[in-house]
């Protein structure tokens, strides 16, 4: 595809999308609500804010909030511009350099990214269940499709290591297409993993091959992929003292009196230990807006105005798990979600 028709494409959807700027009710706009996609951790705070705006802005439509999943939202973001493509996607990893050039290919050129908080990955049981104090090392080798490059050999906790309950082992988690996902690999496997010499060595020598290693998950039954729905993790785990889950902090308070957060090197997952990043799941999680779109869809200016009011240590996001920026973080989000500050790419 030439450049030329590229552009001609992205040009044709612009004026498709600025028939979205009228409230027809007969059909004559395109799209006059605010569409998100994306992360199902980032999903129940794009909500509150949703309803909060609704509320506070009777003239609009309330939004339409989807979770599909951090990959799966990227993929449904960066299709294009235009009425059919949503104007946010959640995520709960950065944007990755790859998304980026897909967005920028098809005519996404101007993408607006806000830190909105913090969350933690959290490995939690039953109230009343399994209790391990937990480190990354012993997460990647029970989890590992081949720890260290070797037979995954690990049934019972107790295998991985002594101190461990004599347990089979069986975790419930995110898909692959899932930003929390992503986050286990980065934050805990990976950690786990590259504590061995050979591996580290690896990472020099061949890359991908080190990423297999470090970050594939075991697919025997012991690792169970429980789709986008995190509330599906907490009812499997409700249902077996012996059963470990894995998702983000927001949903262990949500559900404090139905399960217990697991320690990670000698770390509750707590609010403030994600706060200062002592403990090691703390990960930060976005939205990213279609600039094009600003003025098209009715109240999208006014929805990001919504969530800067509720992000705070004492806002109402908080109240339901969202831990808040640190404080130079919070002031470049603020910037971006009022001022409308966009990629240039260099950063991811």
């Amino acid at each position: 595809m030439t450049k030329t028709f590229k552009f001609a494409i992205a040009t044709a959807s612009a004026l498709a999308l600025a028939a979205c700027g009228g409230n027809d009710a007969g059909g004559g706009a395109a799209r006059d609500q605010i569409k998100a996609v994306g992360s199902s951790t980032v999903y129940p705070f794009a909500k509150a804010v949703s309803e909060t705006f609704a509320r506070s802005n009777p003239d609009f439509k309330s939004p339409i909030i989807e979770s599909t999943g951090t990959g799966g939202g990227m993929k449904l973001f960066c299709a294009g511009i235009g009425p059919e493509t949503p104007d946010i996607s959640g995520a709960s990893r950065r944007m990755k350099a790859s998304e980026f050039a897909d967005c920028q290919a098809n005519g996404v050129t101007d993408i607006i990214e806000i830190q909105v908080g913090l969350d933690g990955i959290a490995l939690a049981s039953a109230q009343g269940g399994i209790t391990m104090n937990l480190t990354p090392k012993m997460v990647y080798e029970a989890l590992a499709a081949s720890p260290y490059g070797g037979e995954q050999t690990n049934e019972t906790w107790s295998d991985v290591d002594p101190s461990l309950p004599n347990q089979p082992i069986l975790v419930y988690g995110p898909p692959s297409t899932s930003g929390t996902r992503d986050a286990l690999k980065e934050l805990i496997l990976e950690a786990g993993c590259k504590s061995n010499e050979d591996m580290s060595a690896l990472k020099e020598s061949d890359e991908d091959r080190y990423d297999q290693i470090c970050t594939e998950v075991r697919s025997d039954g012991r690792y169970v992929d429980q789709g986008e729905q995190d509330n599906l993790i907490v009812q499997k785990i409700e249902g077996n003292p012996n059963a470990v889950g894995i998702f983000g902090y927001s949903y262990l308070e949500e559900n404090a009196d139905k399960v217990q957060g697991l320690n990670m090197n000698g770390v509750a997952p707590t609010y403030e230990n994600i706060a200062s990043f002592e403990y090691p799941g703390a990960r930060p999680l976005f939205i990213y807006v279609k600039k094009a779109h600003l003025d098209a869809i009715p109240g999208l200016k006014e929805f990001l105005g919504q969530w800067t009011q509720m992000w705070d240590r004492d806002g109402e996001l908080a109240k339901i798990g969202l831990v808040a920026n640190p404080e130079d973080v919070r002031e470049r989000a603020l910037s971006a979600a009022t001022n409308y500050d966009t990629l240039d790419g260099s950063e991811l």
